[in-house]
């Protein structure tokens, strides 16, 4: 893994020119670069329960035929498909009634039906099941037996019937491996009577946030100095990917300490994210130390916000058992950037490192509710509030001032406004694309 390096293709140094897609493109490279390794290979089990949002690494095979049996799709009466009558309505007597968990072992006599529940076993003399609403009771005959009818042409035989093995039949892949398990994976999984899963380890991501205009909270501020916002929203952020993450602090801007506190978390995380450091600032000593650890870019992208970052890997510690090759990405210092570069660069990546398959959430379109301005050139992720309006439309409107700084339009937004590299300004009524924060599942 020492050889590992960034793509020939990749800018190393300070670039003007790099476009989103040339950003995840060089990112990805570098990542197949690390997985072709065994190093990130490593899985174990864990209780169902403690699934959610764990990547899956081997594929579940249903152990079983899913359903077990022919059912009742729905509440109705149970017949043979045979039993329908070329006329206009089909008359039938209902000799008694399947409930789910209790199969019928009667049998039934030509004009008889069976009143079913939803799900309940099909009985095997049947094979089509008229809806409950669908029929009418006739009035009871001195035999006090109830019957019913319904128009014929209401059903077909073999209707509303599910068959054995039709949602999986035993040994199919019921999830997929590479799933970033949702609850309904962890729901499916329990209906198979599985209850372990196999899953990828999670990564360790170290973090750290450099400046000496920094603080602590609880700390009272001084003059021209901020509380460190960056490494609670990368904490969260990081969290509800399910990784393991070590908080390693505020660095002062100092190349010793940056140095010590980079090889120290090298010793234990297989990424490092910094915050801060990676513009071209005289107290910027990012870049320096990371000519000396490891092969780093330090790039300029075309976007808006978040348009300097740095990523790479850190080479081995000298004499670490095993040695270790860590990801490092630099993010801008601007509250902001950096959630706005994670969530289009660094969340993909860790997602790829991980074993996923699905990697980035999809995109949706929106109406504008209001004009944009937008300079083409630089792909914009404006923070936007995603509605629906009176009309029942999908509206989106920014959440106000779209600067770097201004943490309270993340917080606000419930959604990315994201505009295109050759984009210009768009107008009220404008389709535009839309990245949504949250998922339903």
């Amino acid at each position: 893994m020492s050889a590992t390096s960034l793509s020939p293709n990749a800018p190393h140094l300070l670039n003007t020119g790099l476009t989103v897609e040339e950003t995840r493109a060089a990112i990805s490279d570098l990542v197949d670069q690390l997985l072709a390794s065994d190093a990130f290979a490593e899985t174990e089990s864990v209780a169902l329960d403690q699934g959610l949002n764990r990547v899956l690494a081997s594929d579940v095979l249903s152990p079983i035929d899913v359903p077990a049996a022919d059912n009742s799709a729905m509440d109705g009466f149970a017949f043979r498909g045979a039993e329908l009558s070329s006329g206009p309505l089909t008359q039938l007597m209902v000799v008694g009634t399947v409930f789910a968990g209790a199969p019928f072992t009667g049998s039934l006599a030509a004009g008889q039906c069976l009143k079913i529940m939803t799900g309940a076993l099909m009985p095997s003399q049947c094979d089509t099941v008229i809806p409950q609403e669908m029929t009418q009771k006739l009035p009871l005959a001195g035999d006090s037996i109830e019957r019913i009818q319904f128009e014929s042409n209401a059903v077909s035989s073999g209707e509303n019937r599910r068959l054995r093995g039709e949602d999986l039949a035993q040994g199919s892949v019921a999830i997929a491996a590479g799933r970033i398990l949702r609850p309904s994976d962890l729901g499916l999984a329990a209906s198979l009577g599985i209850n372990t899963l196999t899953v990828k380890r999670k990564l360790r991501v170290a973090i750290l946030s450099s400046g000496n205009e920094l603080r602590p909270l609880g700390v009272a501020l001084d003059s021209g100095s901020i509380y460190d916002s960056n490494r609670y929203s990368l904490m969260g952020l990081l969290n509800r990917l399910s990784l393991d993450v070590l908080d390693c602090g505020i660095i002062q801007d100092d190349p010793l300490a940056l140095k010590s506190a980079f090889t120290k978390a090298a010793l234990k995380a297989d990424v490092i994210i910094s915050s801060g450091g990676v513009s071209v600032g005289e107290a910027d000593f990012t870049k320096q130390v990371m000519q000396e650890l490891g092969d780093v870019g330090f790039w300029k992208i075309a976007m808006r916000p978040g348009r300097p970052m740095a990523f790479g890997i850190l080479k081995p510690v000298p004499n670490q058992t095993p040695p270790r090759t860590t990801l490092f990405f630099g993010l801008p210092g601007n509250p902001v950037a950096v959630m706005v570069t994670f969530y289009q660069f660094v969340q993909s990546a860790l997602l790829q490192l991980s074993g996923a398959t699905q990697l980035r959430p999809p995109l949706t379109q929106a109406i504008a509710s209001a004009a944009i301005r937008k300079k083409p050139g630089r792909t914009e992720y404006q923070r936007g509030i995603l509605e629906i309006g009176p009309d029942g439309k999908t509206l989106v409107r920014v959440t106000g001032s779209q600067g770097a700084g201004i943490l309270r339009s993340m917080s606000e937004a419930n959604c990315f406004i994201v505009l295109g590299h050759e984009q210009g300004n768009i107008a009220a009524g404008d389709l535009v694309n839309v990245v949504l924060f949250e998922g339903l599942l």
